[in-house]
């Protein structure tokens, strides 16, 4: 069976139409438009020069008034098919390149079986190189074999398969410890130190694989982007990075505040330059929670006499994750409570991807109690499912109830503990 080249995945909105019509619709360019789809039929790209031999006068200013220039007076026309697809991108007629324009106006275009064969074969080439990625990478790049993500950022095989092959060079040393910023990571092991810039096909295909390595959940913006890459490792800088403690202790700054009693704003910078501090404490544990609320009240009802906390206030930054690895790795005991959501524990299992830790009332009893005292007050549940591999009660509890319970509403309960093993 024969396959099809079919109009652009998204619907061509009418107004796109006309003003493709108006570019490309002359009948002066109908010779344009076929040599395009002979092209696309034989599976070649539509780059390079097209020439028509002997052009009439209305054929000479179809083809000026789509360039915006005369053509060479000759006795044949040439024109740039890469040109014309420039054209159709910058003026917005045409987003998504001459190809999709071609199939817009004149229909569907049949692909040759032979053309279709090598295409089919060329592909296969292109996405070769995902096969050398480990078995945490394995759905990922199964996935994009079949979403069309590749497809879409580079519309050939040609210019697929450095793509992909830069790609797999960038997520083979994923996630980076200790983290490093994107741009000398680029440098070491891409073309240079922008390889990875916003808004290039390589940093998009490379994000979509680091978020299936780290399991980031899914978001939007600027702000989101950068805490997905930083979740690799991989950091815009060593300051916008930071996590929240409390009475953590081992250089002069940090005893200053667990004096006082007071939280501090710990940045990657002071993280990676002093790796000696913090100390593990006396205690030989660290409370660590989701949400700023649950350090505030810890800082205001036991001051310098609360057990040393931290605070991730949401998915776990690269500093917090430098924070925990260094005093997991001294042998600290982490315990962790958060949100009794599904986006909760969505964060305490990315927390658990880096970390070792063991829950801090965060099973499946303590939710179902939280819950029953809510009665009519407590909210549903929304977001999808996720497992809870710590305690695979508990998403099956969330999934029974199916109401949320807030780290706020049982804060007296954490206060209570903090109380006991500050004794």
């Amino acid at each position: 069976m024969e396959a099809v080249l079919s109009a652009a995945p998204q619907a061509v909105e009418q107004a796109d139409v006309e003003r493709l019509r108006r570019l490309l619709g002359d009948p002066g360019l109908a010779w344009l438009l076929e040599r395009a789809r002979q092209r696309m039929a034989r599976g070649r790209a539509l780059t390079g020069p097209v020439t028509l031999s002997h052009p009439d006068e209305s054929q000479r200013r179809a083809v000026e008034g789509l360039l915006g220039r005369a053509p060479q007076a000759a006795r044949s026309l040439t024109v740039r098919l890469d040109t014309v697809d420039l054209i159709l991108r910058r003026s917005g007629a045409g987003r998504d390149g001459l190809a999709a324009a071609v199939v817009t106006l004149t229909g569907p275009v049949t692909l040759r079986a032979e053309a279709r064969d090598e295409e089919a074969r060329a592909w296969e080439e292109v996405y070769a190189p995902l096969g050398t990625l480990g078995a945490e990478l394995a759905d990922w790049a199964e996935r994009i074999r079949k979403d069309g993500l590749v497809r879409r950022l580079a519309r050939t095989p040609e210019a697929a398969g450095p793509l992909v092959a830069a790609a797999v060079r960038a997520l083979r040393p994923l996630p980076v410890v200790p983290p490093t910023s994107r741009t000398t990571f680029a440098a070491q092991n891409l073309s240079g130190a922008h390889a990875l810039d916003e808004g290039t096909p390589l940093a998009a295909l490379v994000l979509s694989g680091l978020r299936s390595l780290t399991g980031f959940p899914d978001g939007a913006g600027a702000e989101w982007r950068r805490d997905a890459w930083a979740s690799a490792g991989l950091l815009k800088d060593d300051l916008s990075s930071t996590v929240l403690s409390l009475n953590l202790r081992g250089n002069p700054s940090l005893d200053w505040m667990a004096d006082a009693g007071e939280p501090v704003v710990l940045t990657l910078r002071s993280l990676t330059r002093d790796p000696q501090a913090p100390a593990v404490p006396a205690t030989g544990t660290v409370h660590v929670c989701e949400n700023p609320a649950v350090l505030s009240a810890a800082a205001d009802t036991f001051g310098p006499a609360c057990p040393p906390m931290v605070c991730l206030q949401g998915q776990p930054s690269a500093a917090a994750l430098t924070l925990l690895r260094g005093l997991s790795s001294q042998g600290t005991r982490l315990r962790y409570h958060g949100d009794f959501d599904w986006g909760g524990v969505r964060i305490a299992t990315a927390l658990r991807r880096g970390v070792p830790w063991q829950p801090w009332r965060y099973t499946a009893s303590h939710y179902r109690a939280a819950a029953a005292r809510l009665g009519e007050a407590a909210q549903a549940l929304t977001g999808s499912p996720a497992a809870t591999p710590w305690d695979p009660a508990l998403a099956v509890a969330l999934a029974e109830r199916g109401v949320r319970v807030e780290e706020e509403v049982v804060l007296d309960a954490l206060l209570s503990d903090l109380e006991r093993r500050g004794r």
